[in-house]
């Protein structure tokens, strides 16, 4: 059991992990198109349920700036009331990979996916944000939102947008202040200053709409679920499971690197996600996945384990609860901000700038998987971007090599590599291109031999088999 000290420092991480997150789940409901409490229902859900579990101590789960295109996807396909029997399929489907022992795959997923995933989530964030942050009705798909976004200037609202940047201003500059001042979280501050220049001015912007945690919860329906019998439907709760488990699983090797205490068990974890993505369904809230804003916050306040975690929900819930028209006068353009600052710090510009000089096909990939999801959708784009990875690392992992040495008056050819069908065409010109003469073919070099180019090599043998009086394959 936890000391006395290490209470004591859980308490104030805790305390300070709660003014991150209730920024952020009201900002990311907002953004899904859901109400506001449904992103504080799954804050409190990821304290609450998820923190007990003890798959990763110090990591913090709630709702996602990732999950917020796909969760607004499936509000606006299906409805609202269906969100919940969604994010409950969901939470079953990380119950099963857990209980399977599957978590520890996640990891296999290629990094160049990954930051493409998280690039074309944040170009989309920024793309619906920025319409928010003028206070204009934002067009239904992405790419007509980047198309009408010349025409913002001549539509927003100038005393919003100036809420907005106000935020982002305050979120960059309070990384420079005094380490003392630091202590209080910068969305909150952001937020509150926001706030306060719109009550004081007075500025007629629009505000957070606020009807009570207790009646936002809606339990699903029978005839909700009827929703999964659609192929869409379950390509959305696959793409909410795999999604939510690979941010999570990544969060978790992210924070496992900033503590020194007890690993993650990826496989724990993804059962805890599980847990409390069904809870999540079940209360017709948000989707959860562990947050590594939160997570860094929790470690860098000297948490030491998971009651910080724990007590960050009871905090989400006591406030909820308790002060629930303090929200009703947040400016929306102040909650934009904060996830325009989010969407831009999902980019990853030194990462692209990174592969591009070491690894110019893992940058393509990141690229035509952010651009996929621009293009498309959320679920699509990252398939998109895995099929170009598989079909990249089977192309250079079926590299051959034909190596000719002379060995007196005899060719020995020497065929090195993994001699697959992709590459079977390069492999047939060479051994044709090869002169006339003995030859002594050598495939102990070959690391792997399909079935094409066995049969090819056996056709390739055939022919330059010795007629009468001449000489050939050795």
């Amino acid at each position: 059991m936890p000391g006395a000290g290490s209470f004591r420092a859980d308490l104030g991480a805790s305390v300070v992990v709660a003014l991150v997150a209730l920024p952020l789940c009201v900002g990311v409901a907002v953004a899904s198109g859901v109400p506001a409490e449904l992103g504080i229902v799954t804050g409190v859900v990821g304290g609450l349920v998820t923190g007990w579990f003890r798959g990763s101590a110090l990591q913090v789960s709630g709702p996602a700036a990732g999950l917020t295109v796909l969760v607004y996807e499936a509000v606006d396909s299906y409805g609202l009331p269906a969100l919940g029997v969604l994010v409950l399929a969901a939470g079953m489907v990380q119950l099963g990979l857990g209980a399977l022992r599957l978590g520890r795959w996640f990891r296999a997923i290629s990094l160049a996916v990954v930051h493409g995933m998280l690039a074309g989530i944040g170009l989309v964030l920024i793309a619906g944000q920025l319409y928010a942050l003028g206070g204009v009705p934002a067009p239904g798909k992405t790419l007509a939102k980047l198309g009408g976004v010349h025409e913002l200037g001549a539509q927003a609202d100038w005393a919003a947008v100036a809420l907005g940047a106000g935020t982002i201003a305050v979120l960059v500059l309070w990384r420079r202040a005094p380490a003392r001042l630091r202590v209080v979280p910068g969305a909150l501050v952001g937020v509150a200053a926001a706030t306060a220049a719109a009550a004081l001015l007075p500025l007629p912007v629009e505000t957070v709409r606020v009807t009570g945690v207790l009646d936002a919860v809606a339990l699903p329906s029978w005839s909700d679920f009827g929703t999964l019998a659609s192929v869409g439907a379950v390509g959305t709760v696959v793409a909410l499971a795999l999604i939510a488990s690979a941010e999570t699983l990544f969060s978790a090797a992210a924070v496992d690197r900033m503590h020194e205490g007890p690993r993650t068990d990826y496989d724990r974890e993804l059962v805890a996600q599980g847990i409390g993505n069904a809870v999540c369904g079940l209360l017709g809230a948000l989707p959860m996945t562990a947050v590594i804003v939160r997570s860094s916050a929790n470690v860098e306040a000297g948490a030491r384990t998971r009651a910080s975690r724990i007590l960050h929900g009871a905090w989400l819930l006591l406030f909820a609860v308790a002060l629930p028209q303090v929200l009703e006068v947040v400016p929306l353009a102040a909650l934009a901000g904060v996830l325009l600052h989010a969407g831009w710090k999902l980019l990853p510009a030194r990462a692209v700038a990174a592969l591009w000089r070491t690894h110019r096909g893992e940058a393509v990939v990141l690229v035509v998987t952010a651009v996929s999801i621009l293009a498309t959708s959320l679920f699509e784009g990252v398939l998109v971007g895995l099929g170009l990875a598989v079909a990249k690392a089977a192309w250079e992992t079926s590299h051959v090599h034909v190596e000719e040495v002379w060995e007196g008056d005899e060719l020995c050819v020497r065929v090195v590599g993994n001699a697959s069908f992709l590459r079977l065409p390069k492999l047939l010109d060479s051994l044709e291109a090869l002169p006339h003469g003995p030859v002594r073919l050598d495939l102990s070099g070959l690391r792997h031999l399909d079935h094409a180019c066995l049969t090819a090599l056996e056709g390739w043998e055939r022919k330059r088999m010795p007629l009468p009086g001449r000489e050939g394959v050795i």
